[in-house]
């Protein structure tokens, strides 16, 4: 019996990560948590200002996250956390080493587009340039696997639940 992965769905803005997180999570049969309920209101209020956050503004982000996917171990579940770089990533995997990552890729056009069509949401479209610009995608070495988000939401589901049960089962394995 494979162990219930937690999964981060990660990627830029606008790739789908609350639309897709949820209907990930209901396929797996485990609890889903927001990314973005975990910032403090201080880095709500700079992404509204239109001011991307900066690294000190995202260690206690990133570390409440991991903290969730720590307490998830084992159980499963599904959080979203754009986890653009390397190091973001190292952070989440220090407090929760077995999580995997799955990344919502697709063609920038696309996500603008999704991204203009969106209501409520305190990212603005300027601040892709800079996601783009600071995305680094899941290296080799990296659990985890990259899935288009072209199609509907139940395709990308389907792919990625695929995708994610074709890696290795690392819940038993320490790295």
């Amino acid at each position: 019996m494979r162990t219930p992965q937690v999964v981060v769905v990660m990627g830029v803005a606008g790739t789908g990560k609350t639309t897709i997180g949820p209907l990930l999570a209901a396929r797996l049969g485990v609890p889903y948590a927001e990314g973005d309920d975990f910032h403090p209101q201080a880095n709500i209020d700079k992404m509204s200002a239109g001011i991307p956050l900066d690294d000190a503004d995202r260690w206690p982000w990133l570390d409440a996250i991991g903290h969730w996917a720590h307490g998830r171990a084992g159980l499963g579940g599904v959080v979203s956390s754009s986890a653009l770089k390397r190091v973001y990533r190292d952070r989440l995997r220090a407090v929760a080493p077995g999580i995997v990552f799955l990344h919502l890729t697709g063609d920038r056009r696309l996500i603008e587009e999704r991204m203009s069509q969106r209501q409520g949401h305190f990212m603005p479209t300027a601040l892709l340039d800079s996601q783009f610009a600071t995305l680094q995608p899941l290296q080799p070495d990296e659990a985890g696997v990259a899935v288009d988000v072209s199609g509907g939401p139940e395709e990308i589901t389907e792919r990625a639940v695929q995708a994610l049960a074709a890696l290795p089962d690392t819940a038993g394995s320490s790295h």
